[in-house]
């Protein structure tokens, strides 16, 4: 049977005593009722990981001992999705649970021309991902940022691969997996990209590609192309 596995937002050392997060000392003491003695995973989200023994246990708080220290390399191509928000929270945070479990590295909430504007909760967001990272047994955390203007992100430089999903007339490539190099996807909320972002997109060197026969609703879409891009 596998170890209970949480995140704990530290360093890891072997033999370092770690003491979790008050939320997660009492899902460990309180509903899994592990006591001392028992062993569990902890990940501290940037590919290390600890097989860990309970040193002392109380009802609100208990403290582990790192027996062993494992390190997981990041993956050979790192995928980052920027992806419009949502007006349904729920959906947005729907797609932002399967995408992290998908192993997505990186999300980037957008702001586009015809998004309908929520009011976004980041320390939500990013528990959203703590839990699908949890889930998944992975020890890379999605990293979360802010959301920004679609003009704005798109002049950044990005060293791999960048591609645009949209539902304009016009040539478009079926998404394919990157081949090792790091890859963008851009996603754009569910009225599409205007004409001028479109334009603006490619003349930064996004390629424009297809996610299949149908017309996809923006978290649909998003979790269609990190299943391409990652699996």
């Amino acid at each position: 049977m596998s170890l209970p596995f949480f995140y704990v937002d530290a360093g890891l050392a072997e033999g370092a005593l770690i003491e979790p997060g008050e939320d997660t000392a009492k899902h460990m003491v309180q509903v899994l009722r592990m006591r001392e003695g028992d062993r569990a995973i902890l990940t501290d989200g940037r590919g290390h990981s600890a097989e860990c023994t309970i040193v002392s246990a109380t009802r609100g708080s208990c403290t582990l001992r790192a027996d062993s220290i494992t390190e997981t390399h990041k993956r050979c191509n790192e995928v980052t999705l920027a992806i419009s928000l949502l007006k349904n929270a729920n959906r947005f945070e729907w797609f932002l649970e399967k995408a992290a479990e998908l192993g997505v590295s990186r999300i980037v909430p957008l702001l586009c021309g015809r998004t309908e504007r929520q009011h976004f909760r980041k320390d939500r967001a990013a528990s959203i991902l703590v839990s699908a990272m949890q889930q998944s047994r992975q020890s890379w955390l999605t990293v979360l940022e802010d959301p920004i203007d679609l003009l704005s992100f798109i002049a950044r430089p990005f060293p791999g691969r960048r591609f645009l999903a949209h539902c304009m007339e016009g040539e478009r490539e079926p998404l394919r997996q990157t081949g090792g190099e790091d890859a963008l996807i851009l996603i754009g909320p569910e009225g599409d990209f205007t004409p001028e972002e479109l334009s603006a997109a490619l003349h930064q060197g996004f390629r424009p590609v297809s996610l299949g026969e149908t017309r996809l609703r923006t978290e649909t879409a998003g979790l269609a192309a990190a299943v391409i891009l990652c699996v």
